[in-house]
């Protein structure tokens, strides 16, 4: 027989066994989907970061912070700097002839965790009349929008999802001010959607900020026109600014998360991957040894050691497979599209996200668990293959 005629029918035994080592084979594939299923959980957080920040940008929409700023809790903008900066070219103007821009001012206030005893960080988000026009995804879903000039709110859908107290009607006081909470509102899944927004003229007030903004938001005529308002506002004198695409200060902003998580995920992994070996090896060298004498007996008749070999490897990836795929559709099935929260460490605020279980995570999660079966199936293997053919014969 060819060396993969004999492969397939030592293979194909090997697998016809299978159900006589049901119950060490099921420790091996729990084994495998339970190290999956927390890989791909904590992988799921830094994608659903990602989406809520990088996802949120737009490419024809830019953010302008102070130079040298790294975020908008940093940065500061004078109030004469906002007309000079609306009038610069490319921007987007409205049929009366007046720039989208929206200047914003940012705070973080307590706000008490929904079904918890402690509280957290919540972005409030002053914003300019216009601010609706650039966040073109942004609708009312509940209540009604701000006024502009009063002491109202409007809170995302995550940020009233998260946090408790935060219903339409409620009245909170944060800085100086009593805010009556007015409507609810979602932004496509955006970071928008972790904020409270308020005028931010009004915001300014309550925080003694005076004429201070920290950042001012610009829709553009085109994604083209970035370059050409970039390059004016680099070349006026009376402006230091640092000018980015929306799109890309959110990339900017959840690179360390998502790096920090992604870490935490694949090195919890390798750490519980080492048990999955072990059961792995634990269980084919139980199959090896419980057909000792069918091994020798096919060595014997002329079947190479090759074989042997790659029939038990085979048979330890088909466990990680299955334990892999049991996994990836557990974290599927349970935490997909679950909303949490946690900490932005660029600006110290709670932002909220929802668990992102995309099928690019899960096939990570099931070549990972292959990976595992496969180094914990490569000893059993060599120690069938390299048997003394004797001595498997007068085995018992």
């Amino acid at each position: 027989m060819s060396l993969l005629s004999q492969v397939g029918a030592v293979t194909a035994m090997n697998l016809r066994n299978l159900p006589q080592r049901a119950a060490s084979s099921a420790v091996a594939v729990v084994g495998v989907a339970g190290v999956t299923l927390v890989l791909v959980a904590v992988l799921s957080i830094a994608e659903g970061f990602r989406a809520a920040l990088e996802l949120s940008g737009s490419e024809d929409v830019a953010i302008v912070l102070r130079s040298g700023s790294t975020d908008e809790l940093t940065s500061g903008l004078q109030q004469g700097s906002v007309p000079v900066i609306a009038d610069a070219p490319g921007v987007a103007r409205l049929p009366d002839g007046a720039p989208v821009v929206s200047p914003e001012l940012y705070v973080v206030v307590d706000v008490p965790i929904r079904g918890k005893g402690s509280a957290a960080n919540a972005p409030l988000r002053g914003v300019g009349p216009l601010a609706a026009q650039i966040r073109r995804e942004l609708r009312v879903v509940e209540g009604r929008m701000f006024q502009p000039g009063t002491s109202e709110v409007i809170v995302g859908d995550g940020a009233a999802q998260q946090y408790a107290g935060l219903e339409v009607g409620r009245t909170v006081r944060w800085g100086t001010t009593t805010w009556t909470i007015v409507g609810r509102f979602t932004d496509g899944g955006g970071v928008a959607e972790s904020e409270i927004w308020s005028d931010a003229r009004v915001l300014q007030q309550a925080y003694n900020r005076g004429s201070l903004f920290q950042s001012l938001r610009v829709r553009l005529e085109s994604a083209a026109a970035f370059g050409r308002f970039r390059d004016a506002l680099a070349a006026d004198p009376r402006l230091s600014v640092r000018v980015e695409r929306e799109q890309a200060f959110y990339a900017e902003q959840s690179a360390f998360l998502r790096s920090l998580v992604t870490s935490a995920g694949w090195t919890i992994a390798a750490m519980m991957g080492v048990g999955a070996v072990f059961a792995a090896l634990n269980t084919l060298y139980n199959a090896v040894s419980s057909r000792v004498r069918e091994i020798a007996t096919l060595r014997a008749i002329g079947f190479g050691a090759m074989p042997v070999l790659v029939s038990v490897l085979v048979e330890a990836m088909l466990l990680g497979l299955a334990g892999g795929l049991i996994g990836g559709l557990a974290a599927y099935l349970t935490l997909n599209g679950l909303r949490s929260s946690t900490l932005n460490w660029q600006n110290f605020s709670q932002i909220t996200f929802a668990f992102t279980v995309t099928p690019r995570l899960v096939a990570s999660g099931m070549l990972y668990g292959l990976l595992l079966t496969l180094l914990g199936g490569l000893l059993p293997g060599w120690r069938a293959a390299r048997a003394p053919i004797t001595a498997g014969l007068r085995a018992t």
